[in-house]
C-alpha cells in the first residue's frame, strides 16, 4: 500500500494522471485541426469524420477487453504496451501523406488507449487503499479527466496555428518517452501469465465485436439515418453479439465479467450514470466548437482559448468534490453535479447568431465546469467503491466503456436532431448561420435533458464516504489467490 503523504506516492499519482490526460486529450485534440487535415490530405467530408470517430470506435470497442487483460496479465505490462501502441501509431499518423493511413493510425491510437486507461485507473485504486488517499487520488484523476477535453481543444488550436496539424499527433511520442521509463521506475512489476483455459476467449470476442459494431453504428447513424437498413442492421447485430456475450458469461468457467461482479453496490448504476451524463456533457464541445468556428468565425486558437475558463472551473470543482465526498458521500455529488451541468447546458442552448463570448458563452461554460468536475470525480469513485483489487481493471474498463458509448450515442442523437432542425429552417429560407445556430441550440437543450436523466439514475449509485476503509488483508488475499491460479510454473 502506498500513501499520498510520501514522495513516491505523489509521483505515482502524477504518472497515472499523465496517462489519463494523454488518453482523454487524444479524443478532442484533433477537432480544431480537422479543416487543415482535410485540405492537406484531401479528405472527403465522409472520410474526415473518421479522424475523431476512428479513435472513439476502437477506444470504446476494446475497453472491456483491455481492462480484463490488465487484471490477468499485469497492469504495468498492459499500460506500457498501450503507451507504445499510441506512440508508434501517433508518429506514423503525423508522417502520413494519405487520408486512409491517418484514419488507420487513429484506429490504432484508440486500441492503445483502451489498454492504457483501465490499467492506469486500476493501478490507482489498488495502490491507494487508504480511504482518504483513494478519495484524494480519485479527485485529482477526476480533475484531469474533466480538464483534458477542454485542454485538448486549446492545445489543438495552439499546435495547428503554430507548427501545424501534424503536431497534434507528434506530441504523443514525446509524452510516451516520459511515461514509459517512469512506469518502470515507479510501478511494481505485477506481471502474470494466464493459462489460455482461464481466458474467456469466446466472451472476449463477442463483447469486443459487439462494442465495435455498436459504436460504429452509432457514429454512422447521422449520415445514413436512424431508420436506414445500415443503421437498423448494425444496431441489431450489436444487440445479438452482446446478448451472445451475456449468455456466454452465464456458462463460461472463467467469465470475462466474474459472476456477481455487476451486483457490487454502485458499479452498474455508476456506469449507466456515466454513459448518460457524458452523452450530454462531451457532445457540448462538438457543438460549441462548430458554433464558434462556423457562426462566430473564431480561429482555431481563439476557439481553444474560449474553453480556458472551463478548464479552471473543472479543476476547482473536482478539488472541492473530492473533499466533500468524505462528508456527504458520492451520491449527492453525482446528482448535484448532473443538475448543475444540465443548468449550464440549458444556458448555452440560448446562444444567438450574433453572440458575445462574455454574455452568451462564458456564463454557461462556467456553470457546466462545476457540474462536470463534480460528476467525473463522484462517478469514478462510486464505480470503484467496494470492488475487489483483482477486478479493479474490469471496473475501470466498464466505467470508461460506458462513457465512450455515451459519447458516441450523444453525438449520434444530437447530430441527427441538430441536422434535422437546420435542414428544416434552410428549407424555410432561413440564413445558414441562423439555421445552424438553431440546430446547435436544439442539440444543447437535449444534452441538458440527458444530464437531468443522469441525475435521476445517479440516485442509485453507491453512497461511498471518506470514512469507509478497504479491507486490505482481504484484497491482498484475493490478489494472492488469483496470482496462484494464474501463475504458470516456468
Amino acid at each position: 500500500m502506498t500513501s499520498l503523504s510520501t514522495r513516491r506516492g505523489r509521483l505515482v499519482l502524477l504518472l497515472l494522471c499523465a496517462v489519463a490526460f494523454l488518453d482523454f486529450v487524444d479524443a478532442s485534440i484533433v477537432n480544431v485541426a480537422l479543416p487543415d487535415m482535410r485540405q492537406d490530405l484531401h479528405f472527403s467530408v465522409q472520410q474526415l469524420q473518421w479522424v475523431p470517430s476512428g479513435y472513439l470506435l476502437t477506444y470504446g470497442g476494446f475497453m472491456l477487453l483491455g481492462g480484463r487483460v490488465a487484471d490477468l496479465l499485469g497492469r504495468r505490462r498492459v499500460l506500457v504496451t498501450g503507451t507504445v501502441v499510441i506512440a508508434i501509431s501517433s508518429l506514423l499518423g503525423g508522417l502520413v501523406q494519405d487520408a486512409g493511413l491517418l484514419v488507420a493510425a487513429r484506429l490504432a491510437q484508440g486500441m492503445g488507449a483502451a489498454l492504457m486507461l483501465p490499467a492506469a485507473l486500476s493501478i490507482l485504486t489498488t495502490t491507494f487503499r487508504n480511504a482518504s488517499d483513494r478519495h484524494a487520488a480519485l479527485g485529482v484523476w477526476g480533475a484531469v479527466g474533466g480538464l483534458a477535453s477542454a485542454v485538448g481543444v486549446l492545445l489543438g488550436g495552439l499546435l495547428t496555428e503554430g507548427p501545424g496539424w501534424r503536431w497534434v499527433l507528434f506530441v504523443n511520442p514525446i509524452a510516451a518517452a516520459l511515461v514509459i521509463p517512469a512506469a518502470y521506475a515507479l510501478l511494481p512489476d505485477d506481471r502474470r501469465r494466464a493459462r489460455m483455459s482461464e481466458v474467456d476467449v469466446p466472451g472476449s470476442l463477442l463483447v469486443t465485436a459487439g462494442m465495435l459494431v455498436l459504436v460504429f453504428s452509432l457514429v454512422r447513424a447521422p449520415d445514413h439515418g436512424w431508420t436506414s437498413a445500415v443503421t437498423v442492421i448494425g444496431l441489431a447485430a450489436s444487440a445479438v453479439l452482446l446478448i451472445g456475450f451475456w449468455t456466454n458469461e452465464r456458462v463460461a468457467h472463467h467469465p470475462l465479467i466474474p459472476r456477481g461482479f455487476l451486483r457490487t453496490p454502485g458499479v452498474a448504476a455508476a456506469s449507466i450514470t456515466g454513459l448518460t451524463a457524458f452523452a450530454g456533457l462531451l457532445a457540448m464541445f462538438f457543438f460549441l466548437t462548430l458554433y464558434m468556428q462556423n457562426v462566430l468565425h473564431y480561429s482555431p486558437l481563439k476557439t481553444g482559448l474560449a474553453y480556458l475558463p472551463l478548464t479552471f472551473g473543472v479543476g476547482v470543482a473536482a478539488g472541492v468534490a473530492s473533499k466533500l465526498m468524505a462528508r456527504v458521500g458520492t451520491r449527492p455529488l453525482v446528482v448535484a453535479g448532473a443538475v448543475v451541468g444540465a443548468a449550464g447546458l440549458f444556458t448555452l442552448s440560448r446562444i444567438p447568431v450574433h453572440g458575445s463570448y462574455a454574455a452568451d458563452l462564458l456564463p454557461g461554460l462556467l456553470i457546466v465546469s462545476l457540474g462536470l468536475g463534480a460528476v467525473f470525480v463522484a462517478v469514478t469513485t462510486a464505480a470503484n467503491a467496494g470492488v475487489a483489487a483483482a477486478d479493479a481493471g474490469l471496473a475501470a474498463a466498464l466505467l470508461n466503456a460506458a462513457q465512450q458509448v455515451g459519447s458516441a450515442l450523444g453525438l449520434a442523437i444530437f447530430s441527427a436532431v441538430a441536422t434535422a432542425r437546420t435542414t428544416q429552417l434552410l428549407q424555410s429560407h432561413e440564413s445558414l448561420p441562423s439555421a445552424a445556430t438553431a440546430g446547435f441550440q436544439r442539440a444543447l437543450l437535449l444534452g441538458g435533458a440527458f444530464l437531468l436523466a443522469a441525475a435521476v439514475v445517479g440516485l442509485r449509485v453507491s453512497q461511498a464516504h471518506g470514512e469507509e476503509h478497504l479491507d486490505d488483508q482481504h484484497d491482498g488475499e484475493h490478489d494472492d489467490q488469483q496470482d496462484d491460479e494464474l501463475a504458470v510454473t516456468a
